[in-house]
């Protein structure tokens, strides 16, 4: 599970009280919804889905992947036993069905979501171990899976324009520039990146 509204609302007042332009956005947009997702393969799949596309074409691409490999995206059986001209008709790349295939084999060779480590940097360095889970799906899973509160995904491209947007800065920060700027925020980060997702899906035309 994700960070529930009194976590994100929580972690917000914290930032909001040591930073006054974030204080003033949230006074301006209000406070966002919970994002919220099931722990397990199927989250994960969806984050390699969504990779590089929009949510609308990502929501497509996962029920049309879904349905070709049985129904249940949980089945890592099944999505092994699903051939990659399957996974392509439903509209993954050549590299997205093997990565989709890639965790399946890694959950059958003992991947246990029910077990990443507590430290949350050995976590991602568990999950970005599976070829095809980079460092921003990992953090996407832990952050609405596990509702790990600190976890911030710098290198989104919705973060990063909302973080500069919101700290007035002259260009759009860079991952690096964005974790460094978020440094301060600790250990609410994870609430942080839900509103700047708020803020972007709010502001933006």
């Amino acid at each position: 599970m994700g960070l529930s509204a009194d976590q994100l609302r929580a972690g917000l007042d914290q930032i909001a009280a040591a930073e006054p332009r974030i204080a003033a956005a949230i006074a301006r947009i209000g406070y966002p919804e919970p994002r919220i997702r099931d722990r397990g393969a199927a989250t994960l799949m969806r984050a390699i889905v969504g990779q590089q596309v929009s949510i609308k074409a990502a929501a497509s691409i996962y029920a049309r992947l879904e349905a070709a490999c049985g129904g249940d995206m949980g089945d890592h059986a099944a999505i092994l036993a699903t051939p990659v001209e399957a996974l392509r008709g439903a509209g993954l790349s050549g590299m997205k069905a093997a990565y989709v295939h890639g965790l399946a084999a890694a959950i059958a060779g003992g991947l246990d979501f029910g077990a990443l480590p507590e430290d949350d940097e050995a976590a991602l360095v568990t999950l970005t171990a599976v070829k095809g889970i980079g460092r921003w799906s990992a953090e996407i899973y832990l952050l609405f899976a596990e509702g790990r509160p600190d976890i911030f995904p710098a290198g989104d491209l919705a973060v990063q324009l909302e973080l500069g947007r919101i700290l007035e800065l002259e260009k759009r920060p860079t991952e690096k520039a964005a974790r460094l700027l978020a440094e301060p925020f600790r250990p609410h980060r994870g609430a942080l990146a839900v509103f700047l997702w708020h803020h972007y899906n709010t502001t933006v035309i």
